[in-house]
């Protein structure tokens, strides 16, 4: 069986990914044509088609490719202990800083309609919240959450602590007349996880 992790990316397929988050970051879907993104990734159409199918194809894969490093999380351990969400916050803020338009992208599609991607991630955030579940599951028989604990209700705190900073990241940093660097956003994890891992400690019984 062969291990995915040792398979080497393709140059040709990482270039038209890349190429589709930059053009489609930059300006509506319709506006966006598959030669353009052939052209940012010094290929032509027929590797879309090859790759992905058509554009949607492409537009679809470019958002799965974006939110798996955060998707992968609820399959491994990060969240097996409370300090974990200071992790899980971390690990979203440095992937959103590398992309800080994406979240406002995804708010768009599912806000407003916009582009073909709604269901598809409707599907990948239903996803999320089947695995997530299990984790809050998992932890509540570890003792680590209380029984009475939302599962909905934790998730959505979480999104808005993830995405708030990132969504409003320029207001923010003209509020405060500085830059939400690296070093900031590890402080904002390091106190947020804090803050959340205190939270659900509180709704813990008393007893344990």
């Amino acid at each position: 069986m062969t291990n995915t992790a040792d398979i080497t990316p393709d140059p040709v397929r990482e270039r038209l990914l890349k190429a589709a988050l930059d053009s489609f970051l930059a300006d509506d879907y319709h506006r966006v044509t598959t030669r353009l993104i052939a052209e940012k990734a010094d290929t032509n159409i027929s590797m879309i088609r090859y790759y992905f199918g058509n554009k949607e194809g492409l537009y679809e894969e470019m958002i799965r490719h974006a939110l798996n490093p955060l998707l992968a999380v609820l399959d491994g351990h990060m969240l097996d202990s409370l300090d974990g969400f200071k992790d899980f916050l971390l690990l979203y803020y440095q992937t959103m800083t590398l992309k800080p338009e994406f979240p406002k992208l995804i708010l768009k599609v599912l806000a407003l309609n916009q582009g073909p991607g709604r269901r598809f991630i409707q599907q990948l955030l239903e996803r999320g919240r089947t695995k997530s579940n299990q984790k809050v599951e998992v932890s509540k028989s570890a003792g680590l959450l209380a029984a009475t604990v939302d599962p909905d209700i934790l998730r959505m705190a979480f999104v808005s602590l993830a995405m708030m900073p990132i969504l409003l990241k320029d207001i923010f940093e003209a509020q405060m007349e500085q830059k939400m660097d690296a070093a900031f956003f590890e402080q904002l994890a390091a106190f947020n996880g804090q803050l959340f891992a205190a939270g659900l400690a509180s709704n813990k019984p008393s007893g344990d």
